[in-house]
């Protein structure tokens, strides 16, 4: 199957409304500011944020993690909270802050980076590194290999083709799979057939923690956390802000 696609990129104009509804970004954000009030953190000798600063993260409720709602888990480290673990090590990859004597410090593209008229560069920053320079494979135990990320542009193509409409996250799924069609070699029939792994794999990365925290769809259908099978999603009107075509 042959997909014409048309160049789109990220809009110059998104307006802080928007970004205030971005998620993931407002965790980088609040991050930053920390950083900002305070001169620096102090991270743990395993290179880690600490409880008070993971405790004032989380505490905005930018994503909910329903294992700490529920107190399953307890935030005493930031291993059980991948979405502020991951927004640190996003951070870590800009030329945003620095580590220094087991400090991380803001450097002055950090400071200018906060500037209120800098606010979209900033987005435009967090958005590239996590999609281009972290590597997603890092948050789940599927393949190593960059399955869902590798062309992640053509996922947010389909969604803005098909999106309208509530699907199941299995149709994009083979969407994906008919063009990057070596992504199943990479999943064994150990414990469930290759298709049920890449399927399972391609919801987690591309959706749960990629569009779903970027606030770009809205996932509905799960009878429950591990309910992968009826997940159906639908794009939002902040997709439609960002992705524009050029």
């Amino acid at each position: 199957m042959v997909y014409t696609i048309n160049a789109f990129g990220i809009s110059s104009t998104i307006d802080y409304e928007t970004l205030d509804e971005i998620s993931f970004f407002r965790i980088c954000e609040e991050l930053l500011k920390i950083i900002q009030r305070d001169g620096f953190i102090k991270l743990t000798p395993l290179g880690a944020l600490p409880k008070k600063i993971l405790a004032e993260l989380y505490h905005f409720k930018f994503i909910i993690d329903e294992n700490i709602e529920s107190g399953i888990n307890k935030l005493s480290h930031e291993d059980q909270c991948i979405s502020v673990k991951t927004a640190k090590n996003v951070c870590e990859l800009t030329n945003l802050v620095k580590k220094s004597k087991g400090k991380l410090l803001l450097t002055k593209n950090g400071e200018k980076y906060l500037k209120a008229e800098n606010r979209v560069a900033l987005f435009k920053v967090i958005f590239l590194i996590f999609t281009e320079k972290f590597n997603w494979a890092y948050n789940d135990g599927y393949t190593k290999e960059p399955v869902g990320q590798y062309g992640y542009l053509f996922s947010i193509y389909l969604l803005k083709k098909f999106g309208e409409e509530q699907k199941f996250t299995s149709f994009y799924a083979a969407k994906y799979l008919q063009v990057f069609e070596k992504c199943i070699t990479h999943f064994n029939g150990d414990y469930s057939t290759p298709e049920k792994q890449f399927n399972s794999c391609y919801l987690v990365r591309t959706f749960e923690r990629f569009t779903e925290w970027f606030g770009l769809t809205s996932i509905s259908g799960k009878n429950n956390y591990f309910d992968q099978e009826n997940a159906k999603i639908v794009k939002t009107k902040i997709l439609e802000k960002i992705f524009i075509y050029e």
